[in-house]
């Protein structure tokens, strides 16, 4: 088995074990997990996939994550992805999640936040250009073509998220 993943219903609950491949394959629905990484200032950190990577090559992200493990929370995830995709250590705090449809097959979106205070040290595998950019600089990168249609639909359902959540005056 490539990459053992946990099998889930609409509902989030897991069916058993598969590999990724297979499941994306297949259509079956399983667990990612994302994290949107802030710096003190409040910019985001956007990257741009490598153009020979498997998923979503040469496409614009303002999300880091992957799949979860066996057993993993989403939270538990989204850190070891920091890890591997930034070099960093964060406790990312977890703000949605939703069924996306997805691109290449459908799978639960855990969506959480991180402030990153350290300097990022991407893995070139999983980044092949990245900035930090501003809210504004984000929602105009947002219309490039290039831009992960999954990252677009999760950046729509943060910012309805935010405006629910805000505390109102």
């Amino acid at each position: 088995m490539g990459e053992p993943v946990e099998r889930v219903d609409e509902h989030d609950r897991v069916l058993g074990v598969v590999d990724r491949a297979e499941a994306i394959r297949r259509g079956w629905p399983h667990r990612v997990a994302t994290v949107v990484v802030r710096d003190p200032r409040g910019r985001v950190l956007v990257h741009r996939r490598p153009g020979d990577a498997s998923r979503f090559p040469g496409g614009y992200n303002w999300l880091f994550g992957g799949a979860v493990g066996l057993g993993e929370t989403y939270p538990e995830a989204a850190a070891r992805e920091l890890a591997e995709e930034l070099g960093v250590t964060a406790a990312p705090r977890f703000v949605l999640k939703f069924l996306c449809a997805g691109e290449i097959s459908p799978y639960w979106l855990g969506l959480h936040e991180a402030v990153v205070t350290t300097p990022v040290r991407p893995d070139p595998r999983e980044v092949a250009w990245h900035a930090w950019l501003t809210e504004s600089e984000l929602t105009a990168l947002l219309a490039h073509p290039a831009f992960v249609s999954d990252a677009r639909e999760a950046h729509a359902r943060y910012r309805t998220h935010l405006r629910r959540t805000a505390p109102h005056r």
